[in-house]
């Protein structure tokens, strides 16, 4: 048994020293001695020493330091670093679609990922502040089968509901099986959606994961244009509006130069805006043209309006008028 476990000895070594060191929490030669020997793997200063020059020596940058008349160690270079976890863990928590439970998982997980103490700094202020989780505790199975399927080229089955007034799933098609052809996962405002192509309407059609219930790969393969649909997944990104479909086109917007920040938020920093005049700016830029995209738009009021193309320019003006003479309704009533 002490021949095995001087076998493994380097290996139980590397585990001592990433698991609870860190630049701020080192440990001194007799406590990794103690902590071998417990594991019964003889171990004292000399031959500590030599191994921790031989692992230095295969790039595993131990770092030494003098704590009084002793040698400590520790391990500084780790996958991520402090601020990496955190964001890492602040996006967790954040992404709607992570329930609870799952959520609290893995945030441990991440934490566990730097050392013991770095892992307590981490937990020590959790906040939980996105108080919209679902609880679809499938989802990561679900998340599971869609990569599959798309990995293989294989088209996906699956049940679809929505919520009622009091929170209970209210199944689409009575229950029926959605048989989709699936293009890619995407993250989308805290939401995991699957984007799927149909051959036959020749467009796509979007689905939040966490909607999705009894989900198993097909027999059947997609189409080569599905296939083709992943390659312009970045494309369709940039044009859709909260994942509603609608006809994408070209649309140039007026807005007021203090509207600059909200713009580049919809259209990427990238987007390309021009200045009309001290005041007013315009931007060019692929959007679907939906509901959702008319709502992002009225937000702002007379602030930004559409100027091409003219089609979309009338629809605006109608749905204005239309709008105007519901408040007018609503207003006489009262």
């Amino acid at each position: 048994m002490k021949e095995n476990c001087q076998k493994i000895k380097l290996l139980k070594l590397v585990e001592i020293l990433r698991h609870e060191t860190d630049e701020t929490h080192m440990l001194r030669t007799r406590d990794i001695c103690a902590r071998l020997v417990s594991m019964g793997i003889t171990c004292d200063p000399r031959t500590l020493h030599k191994d921790i020059r031989l692992l230095n020596s295969r790039g595993y940058e131990i770092m030494s330091e003098l704590v009084g008349h002793e040698c400590a160690y520790y391990i500084a270079d780790r996958n991520f670093s402090v601020p990496e976890l955190r964001i890492l863990m602040d996006a967790v928590q954040a992404a709607g679609f992570i329930t609870p439970k799952k959520t609290r998982a893995l945030i441990d997980k991440i934490a566990a990922l730097g050392s013991i103490s770095q892992a307590a700094e981490l937990q020590s202020d959790i906040c939980i502040y996105n108080n919209r989780k679902h609880l679809n505790e499938t989802i990561f199975y679900s998340v599971d089968a869609i990569n599959t399927a798309i990995r293989k080229n294989r088209q996906l089955t699956f049940r679809y509901f929505d919520l009622d007034e009091n929170g209970e799933r209210v199944l689409r098609k009575n229950g029926g099986l959605y048989t989709v052809e699936p293009v890619a996962l995407v993250l989308h405002e805290d939401y995991y959606y699957l984007i799927t192509y149909n051959t036959k309407h020749e467009g796509t059609a979007n689905y939040r994961v966490d909607r999705m219930e009894r989900v198993e790969i097909a027999e059947e393969t997609v189409s080569e244009e599905t296939r083709n649909m992943r390659e312009r997944v970045p494309e369709y990104m940039a044009s859709a509006f909260k994942m509603f479909n609608g006809e994408v086109t070209n649309v140039t917007l007026r807005f007021r130069r203090e509207l600059l920040g909200p713009v580049f938020d919809r259209f990427g920093e990238d987007a390309k805006v021009r200045r009309i005049d001290e005041s007013f700016c315009a931007v060019t830029a692929p959007v679907q043209v939906s509901q959702t995209f008319w709502g992002w738009l009225y937000q702002f009021g007379s602030d930004m309006t559409v100027i091409a193309p003219a089609s979309v320019r009338e629809e605006s003006r109608k749905r204005t008028r239309t709008l105007f003479q519901q408040y007018e309704k609503t207003e006489q009533k009262k």
